[in-house]
């Protein structure tokens, strides 16, 4: 079990913000190629450490009990990068549930509550390379899904939460509605893109398969 937030997170967090203002500097592309070779070598010496964490996060916003009616959590965990936490994610779910195979047939809502300042467009910027990684989407898509995640996406900072909700009803059709600390602050509209995002953590193909076996925990099925 790990600890919520260790004296070892706080000693290191001014190296790991100085390596993210460092990148700042960096020309577009450069900077891209930098995040993402940070985020391999992480994945390669650090493995996600899995708590039950939903305490930490807390209960779904009013928005998410709205959207999912009878909201239920089935899963939450801790994400370390570098072996520092990270953020504290848990999914929720309504009724009809969540099949990882078919994301987009139910809605659903993943919560983060970040540890650590992280600026919007390094969650943006990653987003899309994991996404692409994936193969999700075409290039234009991707594009244009960068373009709309940069524009939402905010600076964090420790306790802050960001959640994305699916929405498969919603006026105009199916959406992601992202909260930030329980208030709305974008959308991006259609199935594709709820699709490539969530799948970030809910696929198999995900760069970290125990936090998504922490998510799912109580899904009814997980290939």
């Amino acid at each position: 079990m790990c600890s919520s937030r260790s004296g070892t997170d706080e000693k290191h967090e001014p190296k790991i913000e100085a390596m993210m203002r460092a990148m700042d500097n960096l020309p577009c592309e450069r900077r891209r190629t930098r995040l993402l070779q940070a985020a391999s070598v992480a994945l390669m010496i650090a493995t996600p450490c899995i708590a039950r964490a939903a305490d930490s996060v807390g209960p779904p916003s009013a928005f998410v009990v709205r959207v999912l009616g009878d909201a239920r959590l089935i899963g939450s965990g801790l994400y370390r990068w570098w072996g520092f936490e990270v953020y504290t994610a848990a999914l929720w779910v309504g009724p009809r549930g969540i099949n990882p195979a078919q994301l987009t047939d139910a809605p659903f809502a993943l919560a983060l509550r970040y540890a650590r300042r992280i600026k919007g467009r390094d969650i943006a910027d990653m987003s899309d390379l994991e996404m692409r990684r994936l193969g999700m989407g075409t290039d234009d898509e991707r594009a244009a899904w960068l373009q709309r995640m940069r524009a939402i996406f905010p600076d964090v900072r420790d306790g802050d939460v960001l959640c994305g909700v699916f929405d498969t009803d919603a006026p105009g059709g199916p959406q992601t509605t992202f909260l930030f600390n329980d208030r709305p602050i974008g959308r991006i509209a259609g199935d594709a893109f709820a699709c490539a995002f969530f799948s970030i953590w809910l696929s198999p193909k995900t760069t970290a398969p125990a936090l998504r076996a922490a998510l799912l925990a109580r899904a009814q099925t997980m290939p």
